[in-house]
């Protein structure tokens, strides 16, 4: 039988990580579950294999369940009647079959009915949902809206609403409204306070809302009165049993057709305050973008995969001139490039989960003991690099998707171009990775701090430090060249002291500092297991000649040309 995590080596290779071990034993607090639940861990292997079962089962699934029902759901898509969202069959089928195996939910702690995994294995189950119907990802993985209610919802709210996401409960962040796109600041969804019924109460539209009609939203709301601002926002817990908010309609979208966008209308909607009120943009939905950037990462890298996978198929099927196509080098240097973008994109988006999972860790044993000096140290590390790494992986990841989306299509020629095939499908659902949550021009505005602030420098130096061996060492010195020409290249654009020169230069630099860690996390990853060096040697190849075109664009650029570039 078809499975979509044991037949991809490289999701158990970075399962399997030396950071694991640190990762799993911070999740498990030490392994004290062990003593009150019989399906937990009782030590790091027990963690391990059970990680890497539950990853079998839902990439059985995956292949067997979801991928087939892909190309009817984009036909079907759901339906809105009476105010409400009806999923396609195959939706239905896919959640059904989903919550049935438990996995809704994953990460969530086990006295909250859930698994209590970290997020490496949890990102790796929403790529492999992804890599079957990139639509359906954004219903099975919540949006990390439960995740938001476990780290700042009280503990009444944790225990009302968490246990029910592994019961089937979907969720959806209710942010954007028409008026209030990517300026979350702008956001007039108004909140007030009812004393006669005790409770909160929601009035106005959000628009573009990905799976609107879920069982559980978080909406961001303006509960103080004559603000304007993001310091009159405060988040809040919808539940969709409480009634008070319709669907006035499903967009039509290009792809990801199986999860509905809907603009709703709040009517006196009664609702529950998460955390403290004005912190709901400050604090708790840049704490939830963050984490709903990192599944459009996994997402990104799911569809990546699926169109490489139907791409390397047709070129062995397809014959031309009395050879299959893959022989030809046209289309052989397409596939190896694809493999290899898509291997580089992965290991920044393990890398990132991974600095996720140990800043979490820290900071749920934080709220029960005192942290050393040393953890707070490794808190603080990890907290700065998670900050930086995903907007960086949430870039060029949805960027690479839709580039090898593209390609997987020109190598399908003209069936490619027709409904027969699914990369007609994978090609359109692409492309809306890199403008939903944070477009990618917005996602270069919040990575550009990680080069002005020397975040990224700092850590590449540190790759730099790590033990490689010798028939590998040329690469290191490539990677060297790159990182002090990098270096070379911030200080001249700070020096200018101009900050549109700085916001002008902003995307090369992040590309040229992803295009260093990248081959540098290649380059370990060669170092663990040298399948690996010829993707790391391609790659840093790549990168050489990348970060070359835009290096020298920047040393040759004179501030005068930056008016040329304004549109009158």
């Amino acid at each position: 039988m078809a499975n979509f995590y044991t037949d991809n080596s490289d999701l158990r290779f970075h399962l399997t990580h030396p950071a694991m071990e640190k990762i799993v034993r911070l999740k498990e607090m030490d392994y004290r579950d062990r003593n009150q639940f019989d399906y937990a861990p009782h030590d790091y292997e027990d963690a391990m294999d059970n990680y890497d079962k539950v990853l079998e089962i839902i990439g059985a699934i995956c292949a067997d369940v979801i991928a087939p029902n892909a190309g009817d759901v984009d036909h079907e898509g759901p339906t809105v009647s009476d105010g409400h969202v009806t999923y396609a069959r195959g939706t239905r089928e896919n959640h059904e079959a989903l919550t049935r195996a438990g996995v809704i939910g994953m990460n969530f702690p086990r006295k909250y009915d859930g698994l209590n995994f970290p997020m490496v294995p949890y990102v790796m189950a929403a790529e492999l949902v992804s890599r079957a119907d990139a639509g359906f990802a954004n219903i099975w993985g919540l949006q990390d809206c439960g995740e938001t209610i476990l780290e700042f919802a009280s503990d009444d709210i944790r225990e009302f609403f968490l246990p029910r996401f592994n019961k089937g409960a979907t969720a959806a962040m209710d942010l954007t409204e028409p008026d209030a796109g990517s300026d979350l600041q702008a956001v007039q969804l108004k909140a007030h306070y009812d004393e006669s019924r005790g409770t909160w109460l929601l009035n106005g539209v959000k628009r573009f809302i990905t799976n609107g009609d879920a069982e559980i939203s978080l909406v961001l709301a303006r509960s103080e009165e004559g603000t304007t601002d993001g310091r009159g926002l405060s988040l809040f817990v919808y539940d969709k049993a409480d009634g008070g908010v319709i669907v006035r309609r499903i967009e039509n979208k290009m792809g990801i057709k199986g999860s509905p966008t809907c603009e709703l209308v709040f009517r006196n909607a009664p609702a529950k305050l998460v955390g403290e009120r004005r912190m709901g943009l400050i604090k708790y939905v840049m704490s939830l973008m963050n984490g709903a950037r990192l599944g459009v990462g996994a997402q990104s890298v799911g569809i990546a995969q699926a169109a490489y996978e139907e791409a390397r198929k047709y070129a062995s099927e397809r014959k031309q001139f009395g050879k299959p196509i893959d022989q030809f080098p046209a289309v052989f240097e397409m596939l190896t490039l694809m493999r290899v973008r898509l291997e580089a994109m992965r290991s920044l988006l393990y890398e990132t989960a991974r600095f996720v999972d140990t800043y979490k860790g820290w900071s749920f044993i934080g709220a029960e003991r005192p942290l050393t000096r040393e953890e707070r140290e490794d808190l603080k590390n990890n907290t700065r690099l998670a900050d930086i790494y995903t907007p960086m992986v949430k870039l060029i990841s949805s960027e690479w998707c839709n580039r090898i989306a593209y390609d997987a299509v020109q190598i399908h020629g003209g069936a490619g171009f027709i409904k027969d095939f699914p990369v007609e499908r994978l090609y359109r659902d692409a492309r809306i990775t890199s403008i939903y949550e944070g477009t990618s021009q917005l996602q270069v505005v919040a990575a550009v701090r990680g080069v002005t602030t020397g975040g990224y420098l700092a850590q590449i130096r540190e790759y730099e430090k790590r033990e490689i061996r010798p028939e590998l060492d040329h690469l290191r010195k490539e990677l060297v060249t790159l990182t002090d020409d990098f270096e070379k290249r911030v200080a001249q654009v700070i020096a200018a002291g101009n900050n549109e020169m700085t916001d002008f230069h902003a995307r090369r630099l992040v590309e040229m500092a992803a295009n260093i860690v990248m081959g540098y996390l290649l380059l370990l990853d060669a170092q663990r297991d040298a399948a690996y060096s010829s993707s790391a040697e391609l790659f840093i190849s790549f990168a050489v000649s990348e970060n070359r075109v835009r290096s020298e664009y920047i040393t040759s650029f004179e501030e005068k040309t930056l008016g040329l570039f304004k549109v009158s």
